[in-house]
């Protein structure tokens, strides 16, 4: 069910909090920047650093939280740690090589680069020689642009059913010759679509030289994976259906990243490849489309900002084959509003990649998987066994993009004072769980903070910062925590010295109550939910 009434959270706003509380910074900052690129600062490491451990202990140590697969049998994963740069036949193989490009174009008169496929024009309808005005898919202000100029071209306004939006890859050369670029202002300055791969090279040795030492680095953490499973299977005892996880850093050179950390060329995984017989697939797909969605649901993104969307036809990933499922868990991003951006894919890649690696390898059906327990029967009424390849569900979930959706959803303006913000993170990833000030700097308040601010950090600061501070008002520094997104505050004040009793101030609500000291450290396990 889509929400009537879609975020209007301002994403200069959000971008301007993670500056001011050191979530996101620019990487390089201080010498301009460089486009693409993001650096996580002492809240945003540890937000991150947060969701990828709800992930990893979810996944991999209790995976599915318990939950029963398909086959009424425990969910079984093991995780891999794999190199970020692998022999370069690796991407070969997985056809990066051959076929991982983008359509761009470049404008002559602005010098910035598009992905084609990313872009519309906009022109009146049945108007063969006039003018065309190109704007960025999805992008309400250069949608907007497009069609200023366009009425001032034609010099009047123009009703919506006289207008006619057509995808820039469908121009001919005379079309684009018509067009007009986005912030450009001269026809005819768009190159033709042309292909550009999205891999990063790097030279392996101490030559330099590109051509014979030439490597990437990886654009997806999967195929690392695919190339491990028989050592996996080897030195493991696991069977099929298992499931191998990796988090890790991989690589794009995407030809335009934008929207803050949502298209970044360099960012980070969280995969799961889970090894399944071919005639099981499906039950398979269901199941982790199903429950991947729910965990989401369940770190913080309950709203109406995530769907869950199946893949049409024309949509199908090379890999993927006649009837083989693909679906995406979106979330509607103050900047796809009234749109929704891709979170997690989960993918039926059927056989493709193990059968890939097979041939380019050269090693054949040593990739199969034999399974005892399955094939004819022979004359005792055991099975023969069965070899084959086979097929994968792969959950893919962007770390970096779940970290900027949950800054997002956890993104609160105070509805009675504007300027006020809180953010309202669920407790299991907040970065401090809590904080603990005395009310005044002196008559023994910080001592007896110190005090307890020891006690919660031995018993939960291996899930996060405890923060104390005795600078400023208190009012000055519950603020600051809200914009932190904390939990909890626990105060110290006059009467704490007198029967060792402490207020405890909760963030969404600004609600107080009076506890014994000695009782906080429950106090946070209960909110926290452990």
């Amino acid at each position: 069910m889509t929400d009537k009434n879609p975020t209007t959270k301002s994403m200069d706003d959000i971008m301007a909090l993670c500056k001011r509380r050191g979530f996101v910074y620019q990487a390089s900052e201080i010498y301009g920047g460089i486009n693409g690129f993001w650096d996580y600062g002492p809240l945003g490491a540890q937000l991150k650093k947060n969701l990828r451990d709800a992930w990893w202990q979810d996944v991999v140590m209790n995976p599915c939280q318990g939950k029963p697969g398909p086959n009424g049998q425990p969910v079984r994963i093991v995780p891999v740690d794999t190199c970020i740069i692998q022999n370069p036949k690796v991407w070969e193989a997985s056809g990066h090589v051959g076929g991982f490009n983008d359509p761009m174009v470049d404008c002559r008169e602005t010098k910035n680069r598009y992905r084609a496929d990313h872009l519309l024009c906009i022109g009146e309808k049945g108007d063969k020689a006039g003018r065309m005005y190109v704007y960025i898919e999805a992008n309400e202000k250069s949608y907007e642009a497009a069609r200023k100029k366009l009425d001032k071209y034609k010099k009047r306004t123009l009703n919506d059913d006289e207008i006619d939006i057509c995808s820039l890859t469908d121009l001919s050369a005379d079309g684009l010759a018509i067009s007009v670029g986005p912030d450009a202002t001269e026809a005819g300055t768009l190159t033709e679509p042309r292909a550009f791969n999205l891999m990063f090279p790097t030279v392996i040795g101490a030559t330099g030289d590109l051509e014979d030492n030439k490597a990437y680095l990886r654009p997806e953490t999967a195929q690392g994976i695919f190339i491990n499973f028989k050592n996996v299977v080897d030195t493991t005892r696991v069977g099929v259906p298992f499931g191998i996880a990796q988090t890790g850093k991989a690589f794009r050179n995407e030809v335009t990243p934008r929207n803050f950390t949502f298209r970044s060329r360099e960012f980070e995984q969280m995969e799961i490849e889970f090894f399944c017989h071919p005639d099981e697939a499906k039950d398979w797909y269901v199941f982790w489309r199903d429950w991947r969605m729910s965990w989401w649901q369940e770190i913080g993104l309950a709203g109406d900002n995530l769907i869950l969307r199946e893949h049409d036809r024309d949509e199908l990933a090379h890999y993927a084959k006649e009837g083989a499922g693909t679906s995406d868990i979106e979330y509607r991003f103050p900047f796809t509003a009234p749109g929704y951006g891709e979170l997690e894919g989960i993918a039926d890649r059927t056989d493709f990649d193990l059968k890939q690696h097979a041939e380019h390898s050269g090693l054949g059906d040593k990739l199969k998987y034999f399974d005892p327990t399955r094939g004819e029967l022979a004359k005792n009424g055991q099975p023969k066994g069965e070899r084959y390849f086979p097929y994968v569900i792969e959950p893919s979930a962007g770390l970096d993009r779940g970290v900027l959706a949950i800054l997002c959803e956890a993104y609160t303006p105070d509805p009675d004072r504007p300027s006020k913000v809180f953010m309202k993170f669920h407790p299991r990833v907040a970065p401090i769980k809590a904080a603990v000030f005395p009310l005044v700097n002196k008559d023994g308040m910080p001592e007896k903070a110190a005090e307890l601010h020891r006690e919660l950090v031995k018993r939960f600061g291996h899930l996060g910062m405890i923060e104390t501070d005795a600078k400023q008002s208190i009012g000055k520094r519950y603020a600051r925590m809200d914009e932190a997104g904390c939990p909890l505050c626990f105060t110290i004040d006059g009467q704490t010295m007198t029967d060792n009793t402490i207020t405890v101030r909760d963030r969404d609500t600004a609600g107080q109550q009076r506890i014994a000291m000695t009782d906080a450290g429950d106090h946070l396990a209960a909110a926290l939910g452990l």
